[in-house]
């Protein structure tokens, strides 16, 4: 056997694996319709004027803002929780059947992308807006809770209409 093929069978496994689909990829998609997007800054804008006492019109700005920048880091972010959540518990809960597209992996891909969302746009608040996030314990929860309604209806959505991307 020549060199060349021994390399080319060796690599032959990772090939393979290029092809693979996990749910982060899913959501993500579902993420930049028009619709979660909308009900994402709706919700949040109330979460978000309540939360920090910020007038309506900062609230606007700061919640487009912190959006804007979830969604452009949270393309690659998302999907690498996603990833990660598949090499570490993914493989030892597929020991006892709970595979890639089970429920339960799809419960904590909505989980990790509503903290993945909350960790970014907590960071936009704090630096860009002087939010002080650790005056209140509880301020980070609530971005969550505000994040699950777009990441809710996003994941909702694969289920409403997995073969509509919604744009």
């Amino acid at each position: 056997m020549k060199k060349s093929h021994a390399i080319a069978l060796c690599l032959l496994p990772s090939l393979t694996f290029a092809n693979v689909v996990w749910p982060a990829l899913f959501l993500v998609e579902r993420l930049f319709t028009w619709w979660a997007i909308g009900i994402g800054l709706v919700m949040e804008f109330f979460f978000v004027w309540r939360l920090f006492g910020f007038t309506p019109l900062r609230a606007v700005w700061a919640t487009v803002a912190a959006n804007t920048v979830s969604a452009l880091a949270g393309v690659i972010l998302i999907p690498l929780a996603g990833i990660g959540w598949e090499i570490f518990p993914g493989i030892i809960l597929s020991t006892v059947s709970i595979n890639t597209f089970h429920p339960v992996t799809w419960v904590a891909t909505f989980i990790l992308g509503c903290l993945v969302n909350a960790l970014l746009e907590g960071a936009v608040y704090r630096k860009g807006f002087k939010v002080e996030l650790r005056t209140k314990s509880t301020t980070f929860a609530w971005l969550v809770v505000a994040n699950a309604f777009s990441v809710g209806a996003a994941v909702a959505s694969l289920w409403l209409d997995p073969r509509n991307n919604g744009y």
